[in-house]
């Protein structure tokens, strides 16, 4: 059986205050696009679950793997889920704000709950998924949705971007989620996501923010170059997605992409 994890975006991201449990409340737009890692399981005779990879370098461990944890997250409550054999394709860079993580262990859910009739609901999947991260529930949705508290309070808005198209680019750097968040002083933010979206892509650039970009940006400044060859090629808005590194472009479709950038970034068109 196989999936296709797609990555996602963010429009807009404010960090608005840090709470007592030492996560952050946030109020951000996800939006899904079709770039996708893909996922393939089958049933193996040997315990546990047997894991291999394809496409980019997975680095750390790969006990921390979503994919795995979702695995073993289910097992603890559904001990009679039998021993899998599982590969996962990578073609989402890593570390990057798009979320590719995340949606591979979201799949790696509703796989297990497909696969072997588990019956769980949605809610019950977005449960278990934001125990694995505070990006995995958007991924069960997986449609244009604002999103506040730590990311897994989501409300599904009306935002159709298929007219357009993305460019994405990653300068193959990781960025520290930790330590982006260590660099912001959170706000409330002067006109909320919700207003501006609203609004036509073409006047997003004034209005539309990423909390995250001044201060990454200020440490890499080749990022902040990525942006402004986005726009120097007649991009409609373009920013940087989570807390980095991957910066993207709306174009109108029939808008061409060159660009004189390092041949080793990865780029992207959807």
């Amino acid at each position: 059986m196989v999936l296709f994890p797609n990555c996602k975006i963010n429009l807009g991201l404010h960090i608005i205050r840090k709470r007592k449990d030492g996560y952050h409340d946030l109020e951000t737009v996800f939006y899904p696009v079709g770039l996708r890692d893909a996922i393939e399981m089958v049933k193996h005779q040997q315990p546990g679950i047997r894991f291999s990879a394809s496409g980019l370098a997975i680095t750390g461990n790969k006990h921390d793997n979503l994919c795995i944890k979702a695995y073993h997250l289910l097992k603890q409550d559904f001990p009679e889920l039998p021993p899998i054999q599982l590969h996962l394709h990578k073609a989402i860079p890593m570390g990057a704000g798009l979320g590719g993580g995340s949606a591979d262990g979201a799949f790696m859910l509703q796989l297990l709950n497909e696969k072997f009739s588990l019956q769980l609901s949605d809610e019950q999947l977005i449960h278990y998924a934001l125990q694995l991260g505070s990006d995995c529930p958007f991924f069960l949705i997986n449609k244009p949705c604002f999103a506040t508290g730590r990311g897994e309070q989501m409300q599904e808005i009306e935002l159709n971007l298929s007219a357009y198209k993305f460019i994405l680019i990653n300068p193959n750097i990781h960025i520290s989620t930790a330590w982006a968040f260590g660099q912001l002083t959170p706000k409330t933010p002067a006109i909320p996501i919700q207003q501006v979206i609203q609004q036509p892509v073409a006047t997003w650039k004034d209005h539309l923010k990423n909390d995250f970009e001044e201060p990454v940006t200020r440490q890499y400044p080749q990022i902040r170059s990525i942006k402004d060859e986005l726009y120097n090629n007649g991009a409609l808005y373009a920013s940087m997605t989570g807390s980095g590194s991957t910066v993207f472009g709306i174009f109108n479709k029939t808008q061409v992409f060159t660009h004189a950038l390092d041949p080793s970034y990865f780029v992207q068109e959807i």
